[in-house]
């Protein structure tokens, strides 16, 4: 009833042009009024409805009126707002950051304890090339160097090898090197970490590369000696980015290759062998070694290479740069 009411108000001026019609209607039907009566009420009727439609015409007109200006202003609105929106949605713009830095998150991976392993023999599986920057590559010459090896001759396929280690010629960064490693827990059984240790280590690695390269067709391998020491061990393959601390207690980060960091990180490998000082190789053919070397064999193949031994290095110094290369053991075993 209310809502009939508040409809009969807002529309008096219909509702009474509509009323008199019906009424004068009926009574013209009835002949209870004249003529003229009639002619009388329904010119009022029409000037009640002219009253109408101007009134509807009236609103109409203000109607859109209002509409244009809300355009008008809603337009001036957006020409405020486009230079706020390009900050945020541009290509610089802070939905965009905000965007790059969660796919950031997402493309590294954390890797514990044994994680760190059974990735690293995953990415062993099946590449066809592995770069790796560290401190003297042990890991390397005992476990990534054999099996990737192994894996190359199953498929039949070739390995390419990049590695980068400080120099052993170096005393400077040999010291420092081992001065950091003895700054890390240690187990008690570990052979102490000496600038001796250090260069017999790094030589050790250089002469396992020469070694597999004489005994595989499948093998190229470029060796860099820097003397720049990093706290940081990069092994990047065909599939991921590993990289990871000197001590196995230490989270490890893994990047996938289809994540925009393995590029990123593939390029800082290269620039960083770029930079070092690159081991002529090629070199070691001159020297045929044994499956187990001499004494003699190594003094010459290191020679060879420009990278005479310390002559405090007797024939005990030089057997044991034998067996930590040919018979290299998984420090983290």
């Amino acid at each position: 009833m209310a809502r009939l009411l508040t409809w009969v108000v807002n529309n008096l001026d219909a509702f009474i042009g509509l009323l008199l019609a019906v009424t004068v209607a009926v009574l013209g039907l009835t002949n209870a009024v004249s003529q003229d009566v009639v002619n009388s009420a329904i010119l009022l009727v029409l000037g009640l409805l002219a009253q109408a439609v101007l009134r509807d015409r009236l609103r109409r007109e203000t109607a859109e009126q209002q509409v244009h200006q809300l355009v008008r202003d809603t337009r001036d609105r957006l020409t405020e707002l486009v230079p706020q929106l390009r900050e945020i949605t541009g290509p610089e713009g802070a939905l965009n950051r905000a965007r790059e830095a969660i796919d950031s998150v997402s493309m590294v991976r954390v890797l514990h304890g044994s994680e760190v392993g059974q990735a690293l023999a995953e990415a062993r599986r099946h590449t066809d090339r592995w770069t790796f920057k560290g401190g003297t590559g042990t890991y390397t010459r005992a476990v990534t160097l054999p099996e990737c090896l192994e894996h190359a001759r199953r498929r039949n396929a070739t390995l390419h090898v990049a590695i980068e280690i400080i120099d052993p010629t170096d005393e400077e960064v040999c010291e420092r090197y081992a001065r950091f490693r003895r700054s890390l827990p240690a187990d008690a059984r570990e052979e102490r970490w000496t600038v001796d240790r250090t260069r017999k280590e790094s030589y050790a690695t250089v002469l396992a590369a020469c070694w597999h390269l004489q005994r595989s067709g499948l093998l190229t391998i470029d060796v860099r000696l820097t003397a720049q020491m990093t706290t940081f061990r990069y092994d990047l393959s065909s599939s991921c980015v590993i990289i990871t601390q000197e001590n196995p207690q230490t989270p490890a980060v893994r990047i996938d290759r289809r994540e925009l960091y393995y590029n990123r990180y593939n390029i800082e490998l290269q620039y960083s062998r770029e930079q070092s000082r690159r081991v002529p190789i090629e070199a070691a053919a001159q020297v045929k070694l044994d499956d187990e070397p001499s004494v003699e064999q190594v003094r010459r193949l290191f020679t060879a290479l420009g990278l005479p031994l310390p002559r405090s290095f007797g024939d005990r110094e030089v057997a044991d740069i034998v067996g930590r290369a040919v018979q290299a053991r998984n420090p983290y075993s």
